[in-house]
């Protein structure tokens, strides 16, 4: 390793056609990689980079390329196994020390693959690190992969023609175009990634044993027994063949290409096969094995060089320490699981992280009639992850709904900025465990989170993720969410024919805040017209959103076997939701299905619930994201009256040139940073103003966060905090001064007057903005903030600065984590 070597510039990155490839500063070791690199470019390749025939480097070259100094010059690589495949440098001009040339040169068996922009990215992030503002690129006019490369990357650009070739001269900062571009093409290769493991054309099962009920032999049988319409190929080294099918001693020995390969072998033996994986150019990796990060230091160690290894060659890794995948389209009919039940098909992806669970969750989902699209247990999530299979479900046509079993959150704000964009089109659901610790299982690749439990659970309602307490409420609200339509409003009407049933739910519905339209109690003896009348007249009324239908056997006598029958009738017509609790059944009855062409529940389905206060509560949840859906996403404002270089100029100063830690700086210079966002500190308040406090700050995990609440000591005894992340949106600051509990204080409790809300709301905008575009602010308190009709006053403030760790996730180029 050289001096100075800058190895946060290292990262695995996902290529464009979902394979993986390994990013990282050039070495004066590479010299024979990179001549291997240079004689496997075709003539056209070189000339291109060169402008001239370069057939050999000779060693003055590689010298020259590899030795560098990562700040006036600098190169990164791209590797894939044990060979370079591609190269970008850039050096920085001596009579004009903020611009550096740039040019990138990739192996033509991988252009293509999208390493040019993905290397564009990291070169740029890593010269905006050593000062530099701009690149310049020479180019020849034939050379349009190039070219278009530059053009299309975002940032602001200039061209001129001169001698032959072409110059294009980047502006480094990033742009809103930039940022967009690189989250649409990461979006593009991690669903592909996601896709290339759902869709296999074969699969290979590595320590498909012979042994009864092992794992190896489970996840054979089930995929055999679930009717893969590709090969299957066991993978055992002595045996002839394992249930009936022909095994192999090595997956090396399997005549022909292998997409897919399930391991299952000891701990110990993995790194050998998924170097044999790698050598066979097997596209992905289900590690179903135990004994990796959940045993501890040792296992950690272990899973950590797995994931290594399969990235460097291009594999994506569920797992390991998990329960497999599974994809219910005909034309895959894949169940790479060691369940033993599988749903059938249906509109909901399920994404869980829990292996043990995951078995009851597929058996659960089986019981209740509930279909899958597809399903993956991510496990110790070494690699693939919740977010992976975001990006994949966004586009998925089959799959209208999102359930998440969380246990940890890898990367939590781009969680946030994912779920926030699938979620307006389809609906998440997720239960998130370790609510009292906010801890990470043994084995997760990831850290503990820093924010109480309703911070958390705040931060997923801004992204419009449905958060339930458990598992039974995730499936009561997924089954509503997969066959019935989203009500327009929070309007409800009860029909039941129990004044029992009728009165819990009523009672459940105002609990929640929904809005009871007159109950519609049609006795013991109604019949199966009576219904349909009541609910024809229901689903009518444009003064009702949604129905709760309540039917339960009469005491004595029978009952109209015709009620389900006028239900599923009127329901399959409606664009209202319906709800029902028929008979006390769970999930989806067979009585209220609409039956699709293979069987499964379709769409118009009406779910039921055992008892009537499930049925509404699971409405409840889905008129809360259907109203979340409704709201405009809002926008951010700019604040062009903001002096962020003068704000930039007055951090820097005070941090100084040292690698110190923390800095707590004067109220006075607080306020003359608060000033360059427009927030006076003064003092002032009325009598009848009420104190509030504002906080930015910077978690590790979710990096800018604002909080807001009452300053006194019983909000603070309740922690009646709103949070949001950073930079908010403007409606993001209506909803926090309104999601508080003590939000009457000031919306004119008792008679009080109202407080300026949009002077409170601005405060929390140019406060936000400055925590984002200040990532050294680790702690800005402002408290109180004294809030009346007439506007608001920053009484008292309080700064904390450090230097932060890089830039803005946001701002970061591309990179599996």
């Amino acid at each position: 390793m050289t001096e100075g070597y800058p190895d946060h510039w290292e990262a695995d990155v996902v290529l464009s056609d979902g394979g993986t490839a390994h990013l990282r500063p050039i070495r004066p070791d590479d010299g024979e990689m990179l001549r291997a690199f240079h004689g496997r470019l075709s003539p056209e390749s070189i000339y291109y980079r060169f402008f001239s025939p370069r057939p050999h480097l000779s060693d003055r070259d590689v010298e020259h390329f590899t030795t560098v100094d990562h700040d006036l010059r600098a190169a990164l690589i791209a590797t894939i196994g044990e060979e370079m495949v591609a190269v970008v440098r850039y050096d920085r001009l001596a009579d004009r020390p903020e611009t550096a040339e740039v040019a990138f040169l990739v192996e033509d068996a991988h252009q293509g693959r999208g390493l040019g922009p993905v290397l564009l990215e990291h070169i740029a992030a890593a010269a905006r690190e050593r000062g530099l503002r701009r690149f310049v690129a020479s180019v020849l006019p034939e050379n349009r992969r190039m070219t278009r490369v530059f053009r299309e990357a975002g940032y602001r650009a200039e061209q001129r023609f001169e001698e032959g070739v072409i110059e294009l001269v980047l502006d480094l900062e990033p742009t809103e175009t930039s940022l967009e571009v690189m989250t649409a093409r990461e979006h593009r290769a991690e669903s592909r990634s996601i896709q290339r493991l759902l869709f296999p054309r074969s699969v290979a099962v590595i320590g498909a044993s012979r042994a009864e009920h092992s794992v190896g032999q489970t996840v054979l049988r089930n995929l055999l027994a679930g009717d893969f319409t590709g090969p299957v190929y066991p993978v055992h080294p002595t045996a002839v063949a394992v249930a009936g099918v022909r095994a192999y001693a090595s997956v090396l020995e399997i005549p022909d290409d292998v997409d897919l390969a399930v391991v299952a072998v000891r701990a110990d033996a993995v790194h050998e096969v998924v170097q044999q994986c790698a050598s066979k150019g097997v596209r992905g990796l289900i590690v179903v094995s135990s004994g990796f990060g959940e045993i501890g230091e040792e296992g950690r160690a272990r899973q950590e060089e797995l994931v290594r290894l399969a990235r460097a060659y291009g594999m994506r890794v569920v797992g390991p320490n998990c329960l497999g995948i599974a994809n219910t389209d005909p034309d895959v009919r894949l169940n790479a699981t060691l369940a033993p039940t599988m749903p059938g098909r249906g509109p909901v992806g399920f994404f869980s992280q829990s292996g043990a669970l995951g078995i009851a969750i597929l058996q659960r989902t089986a019981e209740r009639g509930l279909g899958l699209s597809t399903f993956v247990s991510a496990g110790n999530r070494g690699d693939v992850s919740g977010n992976d299979l975001l990006q994949y479900w966004e586009e998925d046509p089959a799959t209208k709904a999102v359930l998440l079993y969380l246990e940890s959150l890898g990367n939590p704000r781009k969680f946030a900025r994912l779920a926030r964009r699938l979620g307006r089109r389809k609906p998440i659901v997720a239960v998130k465990s370790g609510r009292s610790t906010q801890g990470v299982p043994i084995g997760h690749a990831a850290r503990a989170l820093t924010l109480p439990d309703h911070a958390v659970s705040a931060l997923f309602e801004q992204a419009g993720v449905i958060r339930v307490e458990d598992i039974s409420e995730l499936f009561d609200v997924a089954q509503l969410l997969a066959y019935q339509p989203l009500p327009a409003g929070d309007r409800v009407a009860i029909i039941d024919n129990s004044n029992s049933l009728g009165l819990l739910a009523q009672d459940e519905a105002v609990a929640l805040g929904l809005d009871v339209r007159p109950r519609i109690d049609l006795g013991p003896e109604a019949d199966a017209d009576d219904y349909e009348a009541a609910l024809a007249a229901a689903l009518a009324d444009d003064g009702v959103d949604a129905v709760v239908a309540l039917f339960t056997p009469p005491t004595i006598g029978g009952f109209d076997v015709r009620v389900p029958e006028k239900i599923i009738r009127l329901a399959a017509e409606a664009e209202k939701p319906i709800a029902a609790t028929y008979l006390g059944t769970e999930g989806m009855p067979a009585d209220l299905r609409v039956i699709g062409p293979d069987g499964m529940a379709a769409e118009g389905s009406v779910p039921s619930y055992p008892s009537p206060e499930d049925a509404v509560r699971a409405m409840a949840y889905v008129i809360r994201y259907a109203q979340w859906r409704r709201r405009p996403a809002g926008t951010v404002p700019n604040f062009e009256d903001a002096d962020r270089e003068r704000a930039r100029a007055l951090v820097a100063g005070w941090l100084g040139a040292g690698g110190g830690g923390p800095v707590d700086v004067t109220p006075k210079q607080a306020a003359e940073l608060l000033a360059c966002y427009g927030i006076e500190v003064a003092a002032g308040g009325g009598a009848h103003s009420v104190p509030t406090r504002v906080v930015i700050r910077e978690d590790p995990s979710f990096g800018a966060l604002v909080s807001f609440g009452i300053a006194d000591e019983t909000a603070a005894l309740l922690d009646d905090r709103a949070y949001r992340l950073s930079p908010l949106a403007d409606v993001d600051a209506a909803e926090m001064i309104r999601a508080i509990r003590t939000a009457p204080l000031l919306l004119g409790h008792r008679g009080a007057k109202r407080v300026n809300l949009k002077a409170l709301e601005e405060l929390l905008l140019r406060a936000s903005r400055l925590g984002y575009d200040l990532p050294e602010v680790a702690r800005l308190e402002l408290n109180p903030v004294m809030a009346d009709a007439s506007g608001v006053t920053v009484r008292d403030v309080t700064l904390t600065l450090d230097r932060p760790l890089g830039p803005r996730p946001e701002l970061q180029p591309r990179r599996l984590t």
